[in-house]
């Protein structure tokens, strides 16, 4: 039994189901929680302006879960220069800690930068533990009957899903702690987290961060979304997904617990028909991951190495207007702003927005990644490097070279009576059904019976989508031929 062990929080701001926590609460009579601010040994993916909104407000949601248990975070910013190590050792020597634990990250500058952590306090003298709370399984534990990562995700899910059964059952959250130490802490304040412009309204109107949120989320997906998932997932106007994809990426939820808690569901006799569909979702989360794992350079580089050639275009001025919901193209349009607004977007509207990107406007798919990470409050490295490369054809088991979606004709088919559109574009709001995804095709009167003027209160189409969608085949055909 140590005297004092060090629980190093990072990206796991949950109680429950937490197994780096119960390490420490469990081999020491008094634990030290530690949160340390390094963004800069993150970079180039250092947490966007969303992320940082939404950590603000999970420290503070597991900061007020901890003091009923006699427990803080012990707040530490560590400067441009210095290194988590650094700090570490400093924490070390400031508690007599003889053993810290940690929940592992699975990022390049993760992995690199734990790998030497662990390595230096080992020699240190120190016990250093590592454990798993964000995946269902280990990104070395899946591998291919040849013992290779898997590169595509139908034969990696089956492997994954005959696993299930064997995963552990999640722990509760303890009922009580080891004693803490009284130490110096920055204020929560002092990270710099939060807007100094007051543009998260929608953001505060949207979202409950933190473990607490994470769970109600859960409970309201069960007993009123999960029935109709395998469709409502797919219709934008309406809340048929989860709404846990931030919750899953700041550890306030774990993938574990959510499937125990379908589970428990199921055997109450309460049949749920999107329970599987919705697990397979989860999963492609853990193939965003074993994929980053394995391939770390995809962050930046292309799977495929032929897109390396692939004549991209440069536009500032499509580019921001893409950005700023101004593309004249309405689904589009309302996704972007819906983007800015909330900080979320829906999973087949993010799939619109970058075909148009990639493929219409033939932009590089990391301009529209790094947009993404910026805005996004569920911006997660593997997630978004393996969506931006999914739908511009250049990642593993990416969409085909000629997939390029037509957002006039999926809005119509997913959007039918404009209800998303009318919501995020209400200067369309008086158009019929009929022409409300494509304003600019409508007669002359139905746009002055709607007040609705082209080029003025509502942009031209900044692309032709039809022209442009052979531009962009003609340059996936040049790559086809190469090895």
């Amino acid at each position: 039994m140590h005297d004092v062990a060090i629980y190093w929080l990072r990206r796991d701001f949950r109680l429950a189901d937490n197994p780096a926590l119960t390490y420490a609460c469990e081999s020491a009579r008094r634990v030290v929680l530690a949160y340390l601010h390094a963004p800069h040994e993150e970079a180039p993916w250092q947490p966007g302006a969303a992320s940082r909104w939404w950590l603000h407000h999970s420290l503070t949601s597991l900061s007020k879960s901890l003091k009923p248990l006699g427990q803080a975070i012990v707040l530490r910013a560590v400067q441009e220069g210095d290194s988590s190590l650094d700090a570490l050792r400093a924490l070390i020597a400031e508690t007599k800690a003889t053993a810290i634990a940690w929940n592992r990250l699975y990022e390049p500058a993760f992995v690199a930068r734990d790998q030497t952590i662990k390595s230096a306090l080992r020699d240190d003298g120190l016990e250093a533990h590592s454990c798993n709370a964000a995946l269902l399984f280990e990104p070395w534990q899946i591998q291919t009957q040849q013992a290779q990562p898997y590169k595509v995700f139908t034969p990696y899910w089956r492997t994954c899903a005959a696993q299930l059964e064997t995963l552990p059952p999640p722990r509760p959250a303890p009922r009580a702690m080891p004693d803490a130490l009284p130490l110096q802490s920055c204020s929560l304040n002092d990270l710099q987290l939060l807007p100094t412009l007051d543009w998260d309204a929608g953001f505060k109107s949207h979202w409950q961060p933190g473990e607490d949120g994470a769970h109600a989320a859960l409970t309201k997906f069960i007993d009123h979304l999960c029935i109709d998932y395998p469709t409502a997932r797919d219709l934008p106007a309406t809340t048929g997904t989860s709404l846990l994809s931030p919750h899953l990426h700041f550890g306030e939820i774990g993938p574990r617990q959510i499937i125990a808690t379908l589970r428990a569901q199921s055997e109450e006799s309460r049949f749920i028909p999107g329970r599987d569909a919705f697990i397979r979702e989860l999963g492609w989360r853990e193939f965003a991951n074993h994929v980053l794992f394995h391939y770390p350079q995809t962050t930046t580089q292309p799977f495929d190495t032929r897109f390396n050639d692939y004549p991209w275009e440069k536009n500032a001025a499509q580019l921001r207007a893409w950005q700023r919901g101004r593309t004249g193209i309405p689904i589009i349009d309302a996704g972007m702003r819906e983007l800015w607004h909330t900080g979320y977007m829906h999973n087949r509207i993010r799939m619109l927005v970058a075909s148009l990107l990639t493929k219409n406007l033939r932009m590089h798919w990391l301009e529209g990644a790094h947009w993404f990470w910026d805005t996004l409050v569920d911006a997660d490295l593997a997630n978004n490097t393996l969506g931006w490369q999914w739908t511009a054809g250049c990642g593993t088991d990416a969409a085909p070279y000629f997939r390029v979606f037509n957002p006039v004709v999926q809005g119509e088919r997913f959007d039918a009576q404009g209800k998303y559109v009318r919501r995020w574009l209400p200067e369309l709001a008086a158009l019929p059904d009929k022409w409300i995804h494509q304003p600019a095709n409508a007669p002359h009167a139905i746009l002055e019976q709607a007040q609705v003027r082209i080029g003025v209160n509502y942009p031209e189409p900044i692309v032709d989508l039809k022209g442009s969608r052979d531009r962009a085949l003609h340059g996936y055909q040049s790559l086809r031929a190469r090895p």
